[in-house]
């Protein structure tokens, strides 16, 4: 087959070939470029070359792990073998030595790990078919007389050879992850990969290979051995993924969800009135897949935004039922899943943000100054993301995307983003209060710069450092 490099990648096969060393392409650039997926900026090669050789063949290397992976920048290649390299495309490529694994105690890292000699050994530790494909450059057509032109060269077409001794080929045009081997061994080895198999899904729009999918279901309480930061980041990149909605289905049908976030499964059968033409828990799946948004922490709040309601549920009537302070309840649950899955308290607090005021309602009688303190809970940063929300919300209740109250609530709002949200937005400040009433530093100083603040929320037109110099003498 015909494929097109890009420069860097083909001097890292060039200069081991050179000194007589085996050298292949693979992982999910392989994968990528099988399926003809765009820009791939995650290049992976294997060697026969032990990771001393390849330190001493390219400049500004390093190795500081057990696992034979020796790192080089793309800029270093860029200088070594003078090519240009634009700083938007710097990257980090991963030269590993051929190997084979043994034992996983932990059921994570192998106990130990030994040179493999064929390419063959190394694929047959990959996890997924997709993933233990290999492509062999068989010719390189570099002017190497024209090295100007050559630096200016961003890619070039060359000839492979595919190495696929287990069929990924056949597996991305099933769209199937498929599992190497022995499905239940390899999840035995790491269990992070039956996570990873549904993430793999997710992104890709692929289903679970039968007997894979099976092992999943048997090995689940695997699960168990692996940190919240890796089933975090596992989690986190479903929501990224194209497919998010099928991706947290689908770690329920396999059984991981329970041990992942069991909130949501509870969700299950619960029912709601008014609009709703769906139960809690495929209400907040549907909204999933209908949020606009691809920020994963607002996909997590679209996910999370009901969570509260089957703590929350009251029936009322032979038909009714009540969720009230859902999202007072819910609230406090999307922390603790958020601190679970290892979020920073930067996405914390927006997911709890987003949660905790998703059921904003606006009448036309509004006030601006209502509008204004709304901006002021939900943060400017984040308004965007509430609307995104509730059109996630809307649509996976079965209604249209925006109405004309929504639409006029985000006109009002854009009104008034400009206005005072804050103390800071005062035209004065602390040391205007300070000189004002020859008054030291102290609670004092806060207080009216509140009180002021309060009345300038309710009348814009007050921010006016005449007005509140006069009012700072009365509070005074």
């Amino acid at each position: 087959m015909q494929i097109k490099l890009p420069l860097p990648v083909i001097k890292i096969l060039q200069t081991l070939e050179k000194k007589g060393f085996e050298v292949y392409v693979v992982g999910g650039a392989v994968r990528d470029l099988m399926m003809g997926i765009g820009k791939i900026r995650d290049w992976d090669f294997t060697t026969n070359a032990t990771p001393k050789q390849i330190l001493s063949l390219f400049n500004e290397s390093f190795y500081d792990n057990n696992f034979g992976t020796v790192m080089v920048a793309s800029e270093h290649i860029g200088e070594q073998f003078k090519l240009k390299i634009d700083e938007e495309e710097y990257e980090v490529f991963d030269i590993t030595t051929f190997r084979k694994e043994y034992g996983y105690t932990d059921k994570r890292r192998p106990d130990k790990i030994e040179w493999g000699k064929t390419i063959e050994d190394d694929l047959g530790r990959r996890d997924f078919t997709a993933n233990a494909i290999a492509l062999k450059i068989t010719n390189y057509k570099l002017q190497e007389t024209n090295k100007s032109k050559i630096a200016n060269l961003k890619y070039q077409t060359v000839k492979a050879e595919v190495i696929d001794p287990y069929e990924g080929q056949k597996d991305l045009e099933q769209k199937l992850i498929h599992a190497v081997g022995d499905a239940n061994e390899r999840f035995n080895e790491d269990a992070l990969r039956m996570i990873r198999a549904i993430r793999l899904g997710a992104q890709l729009g692929f289903q679970i290979e039968k007997k894979t999918l099976e092992a999943i279901q048997k090995n689940v309480q695997l699960i168990t051995h692996i940190s919240w930061e890796r089933i975090g980041d596992e989690f986190m990149k479903i929501l990224s993924s194209d497919f998010p909605a099928d991706g947290v289905t689908l770690l329920y049908s396999a059984g991981l969800l329970t041990f992942v976030m069991p909130e949501l499964p509870q969700m299950r059968e619960v029912p709601q009135g008014g609009h709703h033409i769906y139960d809690v828990w495929k209400h907040s799946i549907e909204s999933l897949r209908e949020c606009p948004s691809t920020d994963p922490v607002v996909r997590l709040a679209t996910l999370l935004h009901d969570i509260g309601k089957p703590k929350t549920m009251k029936k009322q009537g032979p038909r009714g039922v009540t969720f009230y302070g859902h999202e007072v309840v819910g609230t406090k649950m999307a922390r603790e899943i958020g601190k679970r899955l290892r979020l920073s308290k930067k996405q914390i607090m927006k997911l709890k943000i987003l949660v905790r005021w998703h059921m904003f309602n606006y009448d036309p009688k509004m006030t601006d100054a209502a509008i204004r303190r709304f901006i002021k809970r939900v943060g400017k940063e984040s308004i965007n993301d509430m609307m995104l929300l509730r059109v996630g919300d809307r649509k996976g209740g079965g209604s249209k995307a925006t109405s004309w109250r929504l639409r006029e609530f985000q006109q009002r709002i854009g009104e008034q983003l400009y206005e005072p949200l804050s103390v800071s937005d005062l035209k004065i400040d602390g040391k205007d209060v300070m000189k004002e009433l020859k008054l030291k530093p102290g609670p004092k100083v806060g207080e009216i710069l509140n009180t002021l603040f309060e009345e300038v929320m309710e009348d814009t037109s007050k921010n006016e450092k005449e007005y509140l110099l006069k009012r700072v003498k009365e509070l005074g």
